[in-house]
């Protein structure tokens, strides 16, 4: 008999584990619904990263925050989506039009961190961690 692995935290068969990416094809088609749904993940969540489906820098920001031992959230916004999404992102953090970044987006304690340049530069001098441990997303 085979043993299936079981992601950290609880998991219920037939429904997505914690730490798979979100999308906005998860929920209904409405912009705003997920806009409100990055908002209540961000609310949620130690982590999380919200960037466009498919983009290598989210992927890049994913995979150094999991080889740092964290469990980020990612959320990743189809084409259809973004427009309601970065609107809402907008309102979250209280940036204007000319202050917005480009995804990906990277909340940490469910407060806005920065974009890539951000994360990477707080890992090069070492300030990643302790921002990490601090909200809670390392137990370490």
């Amino acid at each position: 008999m085979q043993s299936e692995t079981i992601p950290q935290g609880t998991w219920i068969r037939g429904t997505r584990p914690r730490h798979a990416a979100l999308s906005s094809r998860d929920v209904p088609s409405e912009q705003h619904v997920a806009a409100a749904s990055v908002q209540k993940l961000v609310s949620e969540n130690a982590v999380t990263v919200v960037g466009r489906r498919g983009c290598c820098m989210c992927h890049v920001v994913k995979r150094l925050l999991v080889g740092h031992g964290v469990n980020p959230t990612v959320f990743e916004v189809d084409e259809d989506d973004e427009t309601g999404v970065v609107i809402e992102l907008r309102k979250l953090t209280g940036e204007g039009q000319e202050d917005w970044q480009q995804f990906p987006v990277v909340f940490v304690g469910g407060k806005l961190f920065g974009g890539l340049e951000r994360v990477m530069a707080t890992h090069i001098t070492g300030e990643l961690v302790p921002v990490l441990k601090q909200a809670g997303a390392l137990w370490l």
